[in-house]
């Protein structure tokens, strides 16, 4: 269910800005999208798994504040992150 570090490495290296980052917004949340991904498809099997339910929802909740913290500080690199990552419709 936890993301392999492999996995990790690989959303690190496409979000990054630079080979060193692997703490800015667009990681953070790209992460959490993928983190997020995974539980939902964990739930679909699993629909009585309460404490797993609650650790995604706390994860949106991240994600969302994440998302309004990029929108003010950059709205183009916003628009990317979730454009790349398909969040909006």
């Amino acid at each position: 269910m936890a993301l392999t570090k492999e996995a990790k490495a690989k959303i690190v290296k496409e979000f990054a800005k630079n080979e060193k980052d692997t703490g800015s917004a667009e990681v953070q949340i790209a992460i959490l999208t993928e983190e997020i991904n995974n539980l939902t498809e964990h739930l679909k099997t699993h629909k009585h798994d309460f404490h797993s339910n609650r650790g995604l929802l706390k994860k949106v909740g991240q994600r969302r504040n994440m998302l309004l913290y990029l929108a003010k500080k950059d709205i183009k690199s916003y628009r990317e992150v979730v454009k790349k990552l398909g969040l909006r419709k």
